[in-house]
């Protein structure tokens, strides 16, 4: 491909320079951090900058989630309503602030293309010039707001279409005729729709940037038939987009200036590349220096390079939720609990805890890859599921490499009949 088919040159780096020079800005993230947030001063306490140059390095900080930045926020209200996670001050360095369901409050910074939303849109095929019809929402949070500014940095012109008034919007997608659509598949589906029930002209759409739900292959070869060609974002209100599709359609591609790993849920232990388990997100954004994130969302690494050129490793996409927490014989389990029980034991490589039976009839079995397994071993680990869980519950030996690869820690498979 040729270069004007890149949004830039950070997207064809080589792997080693594009390792080295996060690993530089991580250490200066680090160091600022400590320095203009309140929250992570606390968070990283004692943490020398210079020696968080290396994945191993970050592996060993803590994983900050969103239920802690939520109750930090909640707790410094009064004072801080960012709860000492933005390194901005109100005033024209913070041009807006936005609510997500919560409420968390996010600030936005200066920053042209503040969200990185801007290479997504090129590999979607949004050029300079295209009318963007922005169907993400404009009420509190930033949805609509980081869809634009990457629109605007590609050099798109947006129509604030917002959610809602579909006969509206249809007017308006026939009377400018814009070229891109941002916004929720499902909502998309509702316009394709309703524009040939009422015969309106919307022909003009030819490519779509969606977000914010789930876009299964089923429903992105529907749009595929109606002339719309769909692509994905992974995208947080409090991260910006973190990864995204590309005509290749495998996968999507980590955005430039986040670091990303996978770790077992409940922990902030990294997996291998291809094992399914929680996405924690560094991102290298000055004004909101979220560092080890939680994002409480599954995903893995795919192997290899992405086809169109682009050099960034690639995640398969949102595969599920990371916070498997339940309730057994009126006990809370934690994912948390069962990697605790699994550190315990040198010999285990791999945990999964199955709850099945019926209700008020709850059996627990916690199934173990393990080397050089026997007896003993298994009287142990039940031994230490009591001490952890307060609950009794079975173990079962199993061969490395017979747990699902599915990222589920703990598999709730009881009879709700």
């Amino acid at each position: 491909m040729a270069q004007t088919d890149f949004f830039d040159a950070l997207e064809t780096r080589s792997t080693e320079q594009r390792e080295a020079e996060l690993m530089v800005d991580l250490v200066a993230q680090v160091a600022h951090a400590q320095h203009h947030s309140a929250a992570f001063a606390d968070i990283l306490h004692g943490v020398e900058p210079m020696s968080v140059n290396s994945r191993a390095a970050l592996a060993r900080l803590p994983v900050t989630r969103k239920s802690e930045l939520f109750e930090r926020q909640k707790t410094q209200r009064a004072t801080d309503p960012f709860g000492g996670f933005s390194a901005l001050v109100r005033g024209k360095h913070m041009p807006r602030v936005f609510a997500s369901p919560g409420p968390i409050y996010e600030p936005e910074g200066t920053v042209r293309d503040y969200w990185r939303a801007g290479r997504a849109l090129f590999a979607a095929g949004f050029r300079m010039g295209d009318l963007v019809h922005n169907a993400f929402s404009y009420h509190m949070t930033p949805g609509a707001f980081i869809l634009e500014s990457g629109a605007h940095a590609v050099g798109c012109t947006v129509f604030p279409a917002g959610t809602g008034q579909t006969e509206q919007q249809l007017q308006a997608i026939a009377d400018l005729k814009p070229a891109a659509y941002t916004g929720t598949p499902s909502f998309l589906r509702i316009l394709v729709e309703k524009a040939r029930e009422a015969s309106s002209d919307i022909s003009s759409l030819k490519k779509a940037s969606v977000g914010g739900e789930a876009c299964p292959p089923s429903l992105r070869d529907w749009f595929t038939e109606n002339g719309i060609a769909v692509f994905q974002t992974y995208a947080t209100a409090d991260l910006g987009v973190v990864a995204y599709e590309t005509e290749a359609r495998e996968g999507l591609l980590i955005n430039e200036h986040v670091i990303v790993e996978i770790v077992r849920p409940g922990t902030g232990d990294p997996v291998p590349d291809g094992e399914v388990g929680e996405l924690v997100v560094t991102t290298l954004n000055a004004a909101y220096p979220l560092i080890r994130f939680g994002t409480g969302d599954l995903s893995a690494i795919l192997p290899g390079h992405c086809p169109t050129g682009r050099t960034a490793k690639r995640i398969k996409g949102w595969m599920g939720r990371a916070d498997q927490t339940t309730k057994v014989r009126g006990m809370f389990v934690h994912a948390s609990q069962v990697a605790d029980i699994a550190r315990r034991f040198p010999q285990v490589n791999k945990a999964r805890l199955v709850i099945s039976g019926e209700m008020a009839n709850d059996q627990m079995c916690l199934k173990v890859e393990a080397i050089e397994a026997d007896d003993t071993l298994r009287e142990l680990i039940a031994v230490a599921v009591r001490d952890v869980t307060k609950l009794r519950g079975d173990v079962q030996l199993v061969p490395p490499g017979s747990l699902p690869n599915d990222g589920k820690v703990i598999e709730d498979a009881r009879s709700y009949q």
